[in-house]
């Protein structure tokens, strides 16, 4: 399990149908199995929290309610209010605050889950159903009850005319039932696939009554009902959005949701540059800014606000996965199809250097897919791992179990010019040389060059250090700068030869992974496979980390998975920071406790 836009990432296409759903009279209804109602669910084991708690450990309670919290995103507007469709730029932070879910993951485990529209759920020892009891007093924000119809409905709709990674995420339900006003079951057919009740806790719930006579697929700025703790209030279209506190908010005293949603008003202030956002921030313009620039935050935070405690900034430690930040490869292209292409232009990313010159010091170096957690591959493979690639050998490099994987490093008494010379080896053994000062695929006499698509001008310079880099190598680089809705626009249908890109993970992978890797989703708009992995040794690993039964299991399968993709060089991995780098004015307060996932402004609130 990873995030999906704003609630979890959504997985591929698998074949087959989807579901059928079928809506049955309480006589009517198939004989239940012996199963046991219970508050909550873990992935494995139990959950942390027992029946009777109170609240999450990492909130405050007493927090008050009230104020507003302004906040900044840099980006070139928004033109739609629906974030579960492909179509149009969703407002920031829609899904989160406009809708709820049938249940709410803690941020202090690996993967649980806890009733929120949901009172209960049953699944029985193999989890080859679910049923969620709703809660009688669950209510859109129009007043309306929450039935399991809303359920049944929400589940077609986004499977069949959301955005594709809902359809594929699910796609391992067989059958969905609506037994009762209250109660909704969910079939799951054959398969070992252990994660789904979680993961349809997770499926955001939208009112029928409303939807039913509407075009879903449609991008608008109609504000819609919602069942979460915000509606949305004012908004100037692609500048500005205000969600307003649902005053009558049904789910406020749960235990889910105690010391959480404290702001009265939440605000979104839409800026077009980082450099403009960041002066806003120090001028009081808005109240609270996660720093991604090492440059800002070693240099920027200066002035009489923060010398006299009007404003604070800090590092907070965090122990969530970090995934991969990396300049990513798009396969798709006929000049990185070779992995030995790929590989060579690794050796011309000279990240110790941007580190020492460019980042004070500040990052380390990827080398996972899972950084900065127990899922992370290491050495060469051995014990629970080994076994399980054991199995895919004669279909694997013979390096993924005699060299252990290393991205390049300038550190030592290796220097960039022997990097390069690495390089330039690697992309002779492809059938490259330099002719003219250009490197050419000797066979079609075609010129090596790319473009490296970027929608942040601060990552400028540290792109063009590399593309210079690659010029030594004869290799051509373009670097575009294009707007923000452009750009996501041209990686949704893979328009692009290699872009930055962050690729997500939790402490739980699951099926999300399937977007991420799984050959069905090579050619499907808007999935998260954005190299075009199209490996049935990675789709194998997939399902096998999906069907792990134990914790040891899933550890041992996400570190082979892990291993085969470094091995298949479809990223130049970039760097990562164990901590959140945060700024924020002193009219807010946070809870003491900071959970393992990180900082969560959903616990944070006004100082009165």
């Amino acid at each position: 399990m990873t995030s999906m836009p704003d609630f979890r990432t959504l997985t591929s296409a698998v074949a087959g149908a989807i579901l059928s759903v079928s809506l049955v009279s309480a006589p009517a209804v198939m004989a239940q199995d012996e199963t046991e109602p219970r508050h909550g669910i873990a992935m494995y084991g139990d959950p942390a929290y027992p029946a009777d708690f109170e609240h999450f450990a990492y909130v405050n309670p007493e927090a008050p309610k009230g104020g507003t919290l302004r906040l900044a995103v840099v980006a070139n507007g928004f033109d739609s209010f629906n974030p579960f469709v492909i179509r149009g730029v969703a407002a920031a932070d829609v899904s989160t605050y406009v809708y709820d879910t049938l249940m709410v993951s803690s941020d202090d485990e690996p993967f649980s889950a806890y009733g929120l529209i949901a009172e209960s759920i049953e699944t029985p020892e193999d989890r080859s159903y679910v049923i969620f009891k709703l809660r009688d007093e669950a209510r859109f924000q129009d007043g309306k009850p929450i039935t399991a119809e809303d359920v049944a409905f929400s589940f077609k709709i986004l499977t069949t005319e959301g955005h594709p990674l809902f359809r594929n995420y699910y796609a391992e339900v067989s059958k969905v039932t609506v037994i009762d006003p209250q109660r909704v079951r969910f079939d799951f057919g054959e398969t070992d696939n252990r994660e789904l009740p979680l993961i349809l806790g997770q499926l955001p719930i939208l009112p029928k009554h409303y939807w039913q006579d509407r075009e879903f697929t449609e991008s608008g700025l109609t504000p819609p009902v919602g069942s979460g703790p915000y509606r949305i209030g004012d908004f100037e279209a692609g500048r500005s959005v205000t969600y307003q506190r649902v005053e009558d908010y049904w789910a406020r005293d749960l235990a889910v949701n105690k010391g959480r949603y404290n702001f009265d008003a939440i605000r979104y202030e839409y800026y077009t540059d980082d450099t403009v956002a960041l002066e806003a921030f120090k001028a009081g313009n808005y109240d609270f800014r996660l720093e991604s620039s090492a440059k800002n935050w070693a240099t920027a935070y200066t002035g009489e606000q923060f010398h006299d405690g009007r404003a604070t900034t800090e590092e907070l430690e965090h122990d969530r996965p970090v995934g991969m930040q990396a300049f990513v490869f798009n396969t798709r292209r006929s000049q990185f199809k070779d992995p030995l292409v790929r590989r060579a232009i690794a050796y011309a990313f000279d990240f110790d250097w941007a580190n020492r010159n460019l980042f004070y010091g500040q990052y380390r170096r990827t080398d996972s897919y899972f950084e900065n957690s127990e899922l992370a591959s290491s050495g060469l493979p051995e014990g629970g791992e080994l076994r399980v690639l054991e199995a895919f050998r004669d279909r694997l490099p013979a390096e993924v179990f005699t060299e252990p994987y290393t991205v390049p490093s300038t550190t030592g008494d290796t220097s960039l010019r022997d990097n390069l010379r690495t390089g330039l080896g690697l992309l002779r053994q492809a059938g490259y040389a330099i002719k003219d000062g250009i490197m050419v695929n000797t066979a079609t006499g075609e010129p090596l060059t790319f473009e490296i698509l970027l929608a942040q001008k601060n990552f400028e310079r540290i792109v063009l250090p590399f593309a210079a880099n690659l010029e030594k190598l004869g290799i051509k680089v373009n670097v575009r700068l294009i707007d923000t809705n452009q750009y996501i626009q041209r990686v949704r249908s893979f328009d692009f030869d290699m872009i930055t890109q962050v690729i997500p993970q939790s402490d739980s992978p699951g099926n999300e992974q399937r977007d991420y890797w799984h050959s069905d989703n090579v050619n499907v708009n808007g999935s998260r496979n954005y190299m075009g992995v199209n490996d049935p040794v990675v789709d194998e690993l997939i399902s096998l980390l999906i069907q792990a039964t134990s914790r040891q299991e899933l550890v041992h399968r996400v570190r082979a998975l892990d291993r085969v993709l470094l091995h298949g060089h479809y990223v130049v991995p970039q760097w990562f920071l164990n901590v959140d780098r945060i700024a924020y004015w002193n009219k807010l307060a946070r809870p003491e406790v900071v959970p393992k996932n990180g900082t969560d402004l959903s616990n944070w609130w006004a100082r009165p």
